[in-house]
């Protein structure tokens, strides 16, 4: 199915999300669709996918004008989204989500359903079980259940917000062949992502937005060469970026030891035998999404408890203290999800920087703390103002309002996927931020899906594989694809 946008614009508030942005995407192509932090893609394909509405400007299904007042209709014109937290029911069984949506709902014949799931799944070389739960699938596997259930209900046009965030490689080979051969079919693909390289091998046309417009329409040459890349980057930011390089920040004084620790959880155990770790070092946790990368940073944070073992932190043992020990010990945790658990929906950055506030005053100084807010945006380059909801902000001045909020200073930093879904700018700049950190002693764990993060940024690797851990390698003793090897098992 062809797809045009034309001259779309839609403002929120004082931001001009999108602002006459035009773009055609063929019957039978796979188009990206590329931009920094809050340059408006989103907004674009929520408009597309019938989530929100436009101001000005038209949409054209096939030539025919269209009107996309809300999902229901996109999916009834032949557009589905596909979204970067697939939205599907957990308790649920693989079969029930399958059949949501379609009409009948559950009432449908459960073995027509069954049948229609299996076939798609063989179809596209998708393997999921239609009475296993949906909490206990990966992402790479909610997220082929919600494009088999979209494609069940007749879409022709399937948008996809950065799908290969989070989901192991072969998942990944397997979306991508998922994608081509829907495109042989005659179907029309979108691809909203941040990651140049999936664009530059999947996509045939690719449309970058810089603040809310266009700047620039391209064709993907195939091969791609070092030259279309450099063309991305500066229709990106206007530039070209430069790599930073990562300094020397490790002291030899320890911040952090483990000792016999064992942890588990409903799926896995795992035991640590023993680790040290320095002031000022970045410890790299390598391995498939539910390895235990997350128990182990939330035992340092003091969220979860160990089942046997002793933790210290600066010499203090910190096993079975209260949250709160950990606050005072200078201990900050950055989850992977943003407006879940690290900040809070509904408020504005202002009153995030009020409650974060050293003061414990009964009555809030708000002249104060407006001022404070807006020292925290200017300083963090953060795209809001102080009355700015941060559920309205883009993903990664959602990152740079956690990071802002940080106390200083900190003696152990703990994070899960510093800069998952940001542009390769905002991945840079949190990157230089947590440098200032470590440069001043703070120590960081952190968790990431994306290899060449983990070996740009850390000082040394832990690799977790089922419920195996390795010892801490030093980055420069290991290759990408000595750590791919391992995070299959192969130690």
């Amino acid at each position: 199915m062809k797809v045009e946008l034309l001259q779309i614009s839609r403002r929120f508030g004082s931001v001009q999300a999108n602002e006459n942005v035009s773009l055609t995407v063929e019957a039978g192509s796979i188009h990206g669709l590329l931009g920094e932090n809050g340059a408006g893609k989103s907004t674009l394909v929520k408009i597309l996918s019938g989530f929100i509405s436009c101001d000005r400007g038209q949409i054209l299904l096939d030539g025919q004008p269209v009107e996309l007042k809300t999902p229901a209709d996109a999916i009834h014109k032949g557009i589905g989204m596909l979204h970067q937290d697939p939205l599907d029911f957990p308790p649920l069984s693989v079969l029930d989500n399958f059949m949501v949506g379609k009409s009948g709902g559950l009432l449908l014949p459960r073995s027509q359903a069954r049948r229609e799931l299996q076939q798609l799944g063989v179809q596209f070389n998708f393997s999921l079980d239609p009475q296993a739960r949906v909490s206990d699938l990966t992402v790479g596997e909610r997220q082929q259940l919600e494009i088999l259930r979209l494609l069940s209900l007749g879409v022709n046009t399937l948008i996809l917000d950065e799908p290969t965030t989070g989901i192991s490689a072969s998942q990944k080979t397997a979306l991508f062949e998922a994608m081509r051969r829907l495109a042989q079919q005659g179907k029309s693909v979108i691809i909203v992502s941040h990651k140049l390289e999936d664009v530059e091998v999947l996509c045939d046309r690719v449309t970058v937005l810089r603040q809310g417009q266009v700047a620039g329409h391209l064709e993907v040459p195939h091969p791609p060469a070092p030259t279309f890349t450099n063309q991305l980057v500066d229709l990106m930011f206007g530039r070209e970026l430069a790599l930073p390089l990562k300094p020397k920040t490790c002291r030899p004084e320890v911040a952090l030891e483990l000792k016999q620790v064992t942890l588990s959880s409903d799926r896995l155990r795992l035991t640590i035998d023993h680790l040290t770790v320095h002031q000022g070092e970045v410890l790299g946790l390598a391995g498939l999404e539910g390895s235990g990368q997350q128990l182990l940073l939330r035992l340092c944070a003091g969220l979860l408890t160990a089942c046997t073992g002793t933790l210290w932190v600066d010499g203090i043992a910190m096993a079975h203290q209260p949250y709160r020990s950990y606050l005072e010990a200078g201990i900050g945790y950055l989850p992977a999800d943003r407006l879940k658990e690290g900040l809070i929906g509904g408020l504005s950055i202002q009153e995030h920087v009020a409650l974060r506030s050293p003061e414990q005053r009964m009555l809030i100084d708000w002249g104060k703390i407006l001022q404070t807010a807006q020292q925290t945006i200017a300083t963090f380059s953060i795209r809001g103002r102080p009355h700015s909801k941060v559920d309205q902000l883009s993903g990664g001045n959602q990152q740079r309002t956690q990071l802002a909020l940080l106390p200083t200073p900190l003696n152990l930093l703990l994070m899960e996927h510093p800069t998952r879904g940001l542009d390769i700018e905002s991945a840079q700049w949190v990157w230089q931020q947590l440098m200032i950190r470590c440069e001043t002693g703070t120590t960081i764990l952190f968790m990431s899906s994306d290899l060449d993060e983990i070996m740009q940024y850390s000082d040394r690797v832990m690799v977790f594989s089922g419920s195996k851990v390795s010892a801490a390698i030093p980055v420069v003793d290991l290759t990408v694809d000595q750590l791919g090897q391992m995070i299959g098992g192969k130690f």
